[in-house]
This record gives structure tokens, C-alpha cells and sequence, in this order.
């Protein structure tokens, strides 16, 4: 069979073709998109205020918290071994100098392992003996009112309990510890701690101060109480009372983000129109300059949100993914007028997973024009900056904003040299000899936590899970 090839159309054109018209057509064109640019929501719900001379001090009224950090191991095969020198972390042991000291208080930790169900410490057995959980989730149950058992919490790994024991021998356990998942844990009995302060006058002589210590009067955040008097009648005589401060406040110092910006004089002077080239360079450089911003806002270990969340307002998921029992715990962390929470998007989607599992369909609220996701009336925002671990892990975080409410705020300079946006400078830096016009773009930020209670994160949020 022989292929016929198909005849062309040989007649001439009658008008002219729209290939040749393109070429006097002006292109309609966008201007240049960039996939980097999220909405960074949290750069919009933080209240910005002005840091005069780029620090900003955070005064409090003087505490008498002790301790309150999360213990590094290392391991060798299964052994594990807490590092001595985050013995410190643990409250009845801050401030003892001696590393020697620590090294023999390391030494006699023995370690533990422990299944799913098993329980680890006992509701009204005797409290003595110090536990760190180098690996696994723990859970706190005590008795309520009525007999029934209610839970007090979680702990994961770094975190410890019974630390207490080292300062009261007539102590109990007022829970019942259980494990979760598969732990592993190192345990200190208090008699060592007692034989190993029979031989040091350091450590005797730093647990003789710890209790004499622990009667002075203090609210429950641990500040220094203000006396008052109420209720009375007649010519009582009346507490006289100040109000302590702390001696070394904590200073905010504003970070810097920083690029040079480089254009060439020809590209400036000859293909500028319909669009300003260098204005569409500047435009990128500021949107990939504020994603920094965001990002280093969440993860900077000096100042970011992640990193400077009391220990305290940390708290762990129940069960792993995040549920709505989760998300009110978290809520109980900034219970204060709670003004926002910042999640991954993927971690917002597993919240929808488990509330779809329940039969549960939350509201959404307006917030400045657009329809988001919320819990309980606060607005839950994604962030792409809070990040997600091998494990498939991440945090939720909870905020209470503004200088007024004593909660979170974001901290810049305006008023700079060539301020472009507040906050933001360009600084014109010459043209070289390449005939190379460069521009210096700076932004200087940073955050403040003026309250423990203003930031809550919630940890070990599992995205992944199937169920």
C-alpha cells in the first residue's frame, strides 16, 4: 500500500498571517512572579514597635524561678548517658559550678526501659528518686474530686519529674507516671544524691540554701509577692510591700537581614519600559528579604518564637496528630485574650483530619477580609516557616499579641537613612567600573516575649500518621 503524503494548502494568503503580526504587536506581559512569596501572616498580626537605638529592654518584676530547661543526652550504641553539665537544667541544681560534681551525679543514673502501659511511678508511693526521660512520651494522671483519674500532662523527651525529691525527703508522688510509647529513662535515687553530699560541702551546703530559699513568699509564676491586705475591719496594721524588678533584664538587640542588589547601568537605561527594571529587581529582593524576616522571627535561636517559648508553655499532643483536646490544652497555655495560632499547612490540614474523624467542622472567621480556619473563635494561620522534622513532626504555636496586653510583639527601627519600607532601607552604593549599579537593602527586626504566658507551643505534632 503506498502512503499518500497530504497536499499543502499552495494558495497565497489573502491577509496577512498572525505570525508576521506578532512581530509589530506589543506583548501583553506580567510582571516577574516569584513561587517564594507566602502570605506571612505572621508578619501581619504582630504588633510592630519602635526600638529606639536597636535594643529594646524587657523589665519584669523579679522572680525566684530556680530551673526550668530540658536535659541533652548522649548515647554509645543503647547505652545512654545524661551530659553532665545539663544536670543544670533540673531546678534543686542550677547554679552548683562544679562540673566534677555534676560528672558524679551523672554517674549515678542507672537506666531504665520501659514498655507502653507500664508505670513508671506510683499516686502516694514515696517520692525518691529523680527521672529523666532521654527517649518516649510519658503520661501524668492524678485522682480528681470524685476518685476518677484525670490527666495532668505529658512529657516527652529532655524532660524529667520527681526532681523535687533531691530537696524534700518526705516526699510523695502526688501522680501516676505511665509510658505512652517505648522509653527509655534514667533514674537517680535520692540516697545517692544524700551519700554524695556527705562528701561534698559544696553540694550540701547549695541543698541547705535551696530550702531555706523556698519559703519566700512568691505567687504562683514565682515572682515576689506583693502583700496586701483585705477583708478586714477595726485599725489592723497594714503590710507595708514594693514591688521587686530584676536586676539584669533581658535586652532585644535588632537582627539584620541584608543583600546587594545589583543592576547593570545598560539594562537600567535601555529596557526600561513599560517596566522599571530595577524597581521589579528591588520588588523580588524586598519580598525574599521580608521571608527571611518571617523565618528568622520563627526559628532564630536568640530571639525566635520557637526558640524562646517558656518551657513551661510547652506542652505535648496526647496522642500524636493534632485533635481539638489538643488545641484546647494549648489554648489553656495563653488562656489571657489568646489573639492568634500559626501552624504549618500541613499541620492545619491533619487538625481538619482528626476534627473530620469526630464529626467536628470548625468555624471560620474574618480576619482583615479574608476567611480562615479557626478553633474556639482564635484564627488558625498557616506558616510555612515552622518547620517539619524527618519524623514528620512540628509545633503549633499560640500568641497573644500587643505592648498593652503584655504579649508578643515584633521590633523595628523606622525613621532609617533611604527607608524604603519601614523598617526596610535601600541605600544607593555607587556604580563600578563595570558600569554595575549597586544597591545595599537592609532590614532590621526582631521579636520580644514580654510575658512567659503570652507564647504557648504546641510539640511533637505528628502530620503523618494514618488512621
Amino acid at each position: 500500500m503506498t502512503v499518500t503524503e497530504p497536499i499543502e494548502d499552495a494558495r497565497p494568503n489573502q491577509s496577512l498571517s498572525t505570525a508576521a503580526a506578532r512581530n509589530l504587536a506589543t506583548t501583553t506581559k506580567s510582571v516577574p512572579q516569584m513561587q517564594g512569596i507566602s502570605s506571612r501572616w505572621l508578619l501581619r498580626v504582630l504588633p510592630w514597635v519602635q526600638a529606639a537605638g536597636g535594643v529594646y529592654r524587657v523589665n519584669r518584676r523579679m522572680s525566684y524561678a530556680i530551673g526550668d530547661g530540658r536535659v541533652t543526652f548522649t548515647s554509645t550504641g543503647a547505652q545512654v548517658r545524661v551530659v553532665p553539665q545539663e544536670l543544670r537544667e533540673l531546678p534543686p541544681l542550677r547554679g552548683v559550678e562544679d562540673d566534677e560534681l555534676l560528672v558524679a551525679l551523672s554517674e549515678r543514673f542507672d537506666q531504665r526501659e520501659y514498655a507502653p502501659g507500664d508505670v513508671i511511678v506510683e499516686f502516694g508511693h514515696q517520692a525518691d528518686q529523680v527521672y529523666l526521660i532521654a527517649h518516649g512520651k510519658v503520661c501524668k494522671t492524678g485522682t480528681g474530686q470524685y476518685g476518677d483519674q484525670t490527666v495532668l500532662g505529658s512529657l516527652a523527651d529532655g524532660d524529667y519529674f520527681g526532681e523535687q525529691s533531691i530537696v524534700d525527703p518526705a516526699g510523695i508522688w502526688e501522680y501516676t507516671v505511665k509510658a505512652v510509647t517505648p522509653c527509655t529513662v534514667l533514674s537517680l535515687p535520692r540516697t545517692d544524691v544524700d551519700r554524695l553530699a556527705e562528701q561534698s560541702g559544696q553540694l550540701r551546703a547549695h541543698i541547705d540554701a535551696l530550702r531555706a530559699s523556698s519559703g519566700q513568699p512568691q505567687n504562683r509564676h514565682g515572682e515576689a509577692e506583693i502583700e496586701v491586705s483585705s477583708g478586714h475591719s477595726g485599725e489592723p496594721l497594714l503590710p507595708g510591700t514594693f514591688v521587686d524588678y530584676e536586676l539584669s533584664p533581658r535586652e532585644y538587640e535588632l537582627s539584620v537581614a541584608q543583600t546587594v542588589l545589583r543592576v547593570h547601568s545598560r539594562v537600567a537605561d535601555l529596557y526600561n519600559q513599560p517596566m522599571d527594571q530595577v524597581e521589579q529587581q528591588l520588588r523580588l529582593t524586598v519580598e525574599a528579604l521580608r521571608e527571611r524576616q518571617e523565618n528568622e522571627l520563627v526559628n532564630n535561636r536568640e530571639f525566635g518564637l520557637l526558640h524562646n517559648a517558656d518551657l513551661k508553655q510547652r506542652i505535648h499532643t496526647r496522642s500524636g496528630p493534632p485533635t481539638p483536646d489538643d488545641l484546647d490544652d494549648l489554648l489553656t497555655t495563653v488562656w489571657k485574650d489568646p489573639t492568634v495560632m500559626l501552624a504549618h499547612p500541613r499541620a492545619i490540614a491533619a487538625f481538619g483530619q482528626e476534627c473530620n474523624r469526630r464529626g467536628i467542622y470548625p468555624q471560620s472567621v474574618d480576619l482583615a477580609g479574608h476567611q480562615v480556619p479557626a478553633w474556639r473563635g482564635i484564627p488558625l494561620l498557616p506558616c510555612n516557616k515552622i518547620p517539619i522534622s524527618d519524623t514528620r513532626t512540628t509545633s503549633i504555636m499560640l500568641l497573644r499579641t500587643g505592648e498593652e496586653r503584655q504579649g508578643v510583639i515584633g521590633l523595628h527601627q523606622t525613621g532609617l537613612p533611604d527607608e524604603y519600607q519601614p523598617g526596610l532601607s535601600v541605600r544607593f552604593m555607587g556604580i563600578s567600573d563595570q558600569a554595575i549599579i549597586s544597591y545595599l537593602v537592609s532590614a532590621y527586626y526582631s521579636a520580644a516575649v514580654l510575658v512567659p504566658d503570652a507564647l504557648g507551643i504546641l510539640e511533637n505534632v505528628e502530620i503523618g500518621r494514618e488512621g
